[in-house]
């Protein structure tokens, strides 16, 4: 099976091109330049990594965002809704598939990191094969400053970057980093000056790695995705439990109200 135009054509925040043997998805919200998560989008990254798994006409992957954002994160006006019964459960589910189906997808995936990638994003960027980034962008991962787990993959993809101490240092404190800090740190191989070299240094990582025999390339890939599955899977699962309960906790709720009134939050452990 291989998605066609009309298989592509239900997707509203992503966009689909082919450069050659390269599959260009780009992350494009409209009238948000910030791309920001909200019940969509997530519901479309859930299906994205799907669709990638059914490709057989490319033989590699670019996922770029647009100049301000990879994806900055969460939409706070969605947050609410994780108060709703059961809907935090429903969410961390298709959070699962995100991740896991994202490793399971065969074609080398290249991530351009053209603007601000937290949260989802970061997590995304970190768990592709490879990650170019602009020095216009920053990466982090703030979920413990509006109260809650990093249950989006960050307590897997960080460990894995940087080690535990490291990965700790700014899972706990939800400090972004940049594109030179990044590449120092090996979270990312290569930075680019700006957005639009961004895309391109990415592409032509992409492009080399498409040029690869396609066999070799996906099984080593294979291998290394089985490893991480295996090494993370415990984690990954007590992350987004641990996260829904943060979801239903007074220091969420407080860190909502604080963003809505303009202040710092004032967290009790409650």
């Amino acid at each position: 099976m291989n998605p066609g135009e009309d298989d592509m054509a239900d997707f509203e925040y992503l966009r689909f091109d082919r450069d050659g043997d390269v599959l260009v998805v780009t992350v494009d919200k409209p009238d948000d330049d910030l791309n920001k998560v909200d019940a969509q989008m997530h519901h479309e990254l859930t299906h994205l990594f799907q669709r990638l798994r059914d490709e057989r006409q490319a033989r590699a992957v670019l996922l770029a965002g647009t100049e301000r954002a990879f994806t900055a994160g969460g939409d706070f006006a969605w947050f609410p809704r994780f108060s709703e019964p059961g809907y935090a459960s429903e969410v961390r589910l298709d959070g699962k598939s995100i991740v896991w189906n994202m490793l399971d997808v065969h074609l080398p995936i290249v991530c351009a990191v053209t603007g601000h990638a937290m949260g989802l994003g970061a997590s995304i960027a970190l768990l592709a094969d490879l990650t170019v980034m602009s020095e216009t962008a920053r990466l982090g991962d703030p979920h413990v400053k509006v109260g809650i787990v990093a249950g989006d993959g960050g307590t897997v993809a960080w460990p894995l970057a940087v080690g535990p101490q490291l990965a700790k240092r700014y899972l706990l404190t939800g400090d972004p980093v940049t594109a030179a800090d990044a590449v120092s740190m090996g979270l990312i191989v290569e930075a680019a000056p700006d957005p639009e070299a961004c895309v391109a240094a990415g592409l032509a990582w992409a492009q080399r790695l498409a040029a690869g025999a396609p066999q070799a390339v996906q099984f080593t890939k294979q291998a290394v995705n089985a490893w991480i599955k295996q090494t993370c899977g415990t984690a990954f699962d007590l992350s987004t439990a641990l996260e829904t309960v943060t979801f239903a906790s007074e220091d969420f709720t407080e860190a909502l109200a604080a963003l809505t009134e303009k202040r710092e939050p004032r967290f009790t452990g409650k």
